[in-house]
Formats: structure tokens, sequence, C-alpha cells
């Protein structure tokens, strides 16, 4: 079983339209575990009339803050980061658990195959427009046509929803704060990944997910992540995408990266303007109105 972990910041509609998606179409009882930001919609009653585990800001604090909360409450061996605007279709935790048998080890990295109403140039994701929202979503058409057209995992590729050992996210320190809100931040955990010796970054085909895209994104003022990522190590995002496209399971021979003339350059003309990666995050004070994780049950 998963621990699936979904901060939400006043999606209410989204958020119900997840998780009955998750009760109706899992394997398996998971435990979900819901970071409410604000919450001025009604989350909170809803999740307690719903007996659904969760925790409390009175403020937004991004995806890094909210999942590293969630995953403290975390029992099973294996977390789930899911969006509130995802929807979970047919046997998708099903094929995610055959991944990680097969795998023989939990050093890995696993994302499911996003289907998306709009295109947007990611090869990644299956383009399918079933709906925008909760109040147009076409539900009997996904659930009629999800599982077409059938492809094959992809390997060396992070996406969402984040699938990875409890363990790992622990050792290697989970989302790091320098990222908050959380632009880039996946690719800075897919970086400590590959650092820890990971090589089993796989997108998996079978486990499929609606994903109605970027409804808490688009309202937040968005941290400079491709910056403080060069920052941190050396080499640009794209550089690091582009060695991840490399990583095949079991492949010791890759050599570890380094920075790069690029990364060196834009490390020198970022620091040179003054511009380092936790200047937006020192005027970001998440502390007023955070609350101890709570429980309803």
């Amino acid at each position: 079983m998963f621990s699936i972990l979904i901060p939400s910041w006043n999606n209410l509609d989204y958020l119900k339209l997840a998780i009955a998606s998750i009760r109706r179409h899992s394997t398996l009882k998971h435990q979900i575990l819901v970071h409410v930001n604000e919450g001025s919609d009604g989350t909170v009653e809803w999740l307690c009339s719903e007996g659904i585990e969760y925790t409390y800001s009175s403020r937004n604090l991004g995806v890094c803050l909210s999942v590293n909360q969630l995953v403290g409450l975390a029992r099973h061996d294996w977390i789930v980061f899911l969006n509130d605007d995802m929807y979970c279709c047919p046997g998708w935790d099903a094929a995610l658990q055959r991944a990680i048998d097969q795998a023989g080890g939990d050093l890995a990295f696993y994302s499911s195959r996003l289907i998306e109403p709009t295109a947007t140039g990611n090869p990644l994701v299956l383009v399918r427009d079933l709906g925008r929202g909760p109040a147009d979503f076409d539900e009997q058409g996904l659930l009629a046509g999800y599982a077409d057209p059938p492809g094959t995992d992809t390997l060396g590729a992070g996406s969402q929803p984040t699938v990875v050992a409890r363990r790992w996210w622990h050792m290697l320190g989970g989302y790091s704060i320098e990222f908050s809100p959380g632009m880039t931040s996946d690719w800075d955990l897919l970086m400590k990944f590959w650092i820890a010796g990971c090589r089993e970054f796989r997108v998996v085909d079978s486990s499929r997910i609606y994903h109605f895209a970027c409804r808490s994104t688009g309202r937040i003022r968005k941290n400079r992540g491709g910056r403080s990522f060069v920052m941190k190590w050396g080499i640009t995002e794209g550089e690091f995408r582009r060695a991840l496209a490399t990583a095949r399971p079991g492949d010791t021979s890759q050599a570890p990266l380094r920075a790069t003339p690029l990364g060196r350059l834009k490390r020198a003309v970022y620091g040179l303007g003054g511009d380092f990666p936790l200047q937006d995050l020192a005027a970001w004070d998440p502390a007023p109105g955070v609350q101890a994780s709570r429980t309803r049950r």
C-alpha cells in the first residue's frame, strides 16, 4: 500500500474528485494525507466529515513544505505525491506496484503517464481534452478510453505523480525549501536521487492519470527555480534533463555529473547580479498560522 500525499489550496471541488478516484479505482486501500493551505473553501470541514487525515496552515506554504510535512505522517514504505487536480484511472496503483516489485530494490523514482487536456510540447504527456475542470469533466469518456493508445514505459524520465520509497525521501532530505513554493523542486529531487546512485527513473505507461493542470501554480508568485538549480548544482536544468534521459536501470558506468562551462557562466552572471536563489525565500514567511499536524478518523 502507498501513503498518498496531496497538498491542496482552496481547490475543494478538484480535491473531492481526486480522492473519489483514488477510492474508486485503486487496487488496495491506501493511506490518504492532505495538507490544507488556507482552506477558506470548506476543505477542512469536508476532510473531517470524510475521516481523512490532514495537516493545516492558515496560509499557502507551497508544495515543498506541504509535502515534507505530510511525509512525517506517512505509514507505508512507498509514498505518492499527487496533485489535487489529478484523477486516478483504474489500476493506476497496481501498475506502479508491479514496476516496484520487478525492480528488486527501492532506490527508484516512478511516475504515471499523464493525460492532459492541452498540448504543452511535453512528449511524456498524452493529450486528450476531457474537460478543464470538475464542471465539464467527461468522466465516462475518460474511463472508456484511458488505456488507449497503449504504449511502453519511458526510461530515464521523471514526471508526476512522484512515487518513491519513504526511507529514501528522508535520507535525501525530500523537497529542498530553497525551491519554495515549488518551481523546479521536482528536478532538484531527481538530481538528489541521481547523486545517490539511482538509475531507475521510469514513467509507467499502464498507470494512467488525468491531470487538469496548473490549478494552483497559476495563482502563486513563482520562484526562479532554474536559477536556484544552477546555483546549487553547477549545471543547468536542461543539461540535467539530457543526462537523465540516458539513465538505464542497473547501469553503473555513467560518470558523476559535474559543473559545466554553461553552468559556471550562469553562476557567475547570477552572482554578479546579486540574484541568489534564496533571495525570494528570504522575504517569504510561512510561519504565521502554521498548526501542528492533526489527524481525523
